[in-house]
């Protein structure tokens, strides 16, 4: 084997190394991409029951109701 196929067979390897590697990284941001997605749904739902549980904990609001001031009549 000479010393140029040995390198031509070297180069067909290292291009087949990359060639997985970019395809493993394409799935991992894929991954990250889908993690990224859950986290923020996961975000509204804890925003949504923090909303939730601190309006139970707080006295319900009642109305106070003032009656119009009547004016006094002459008399």
């Amino acid at each position: 084997m000479t010393q140029n196929s040995q390198h031509q067979t070297h180069l067909e390897s290292a291009i087949e190394q990359q060639k997985v590697l970019l395809n493993e990284i394409q799935d991992l941001n894929v991954q990250v991409n889908n993690k990224k997605e859950v986290v923020l749904k996961v975000q509204g739902v804890i925003e949504y029951l923090q909303q939730v549980v601190s309006s139970d904990e707080q006295p319900p609001e009642t109305a106070v109701v003032t009656p119009p001031e009547t004016k006094k009549a002459k008399s």
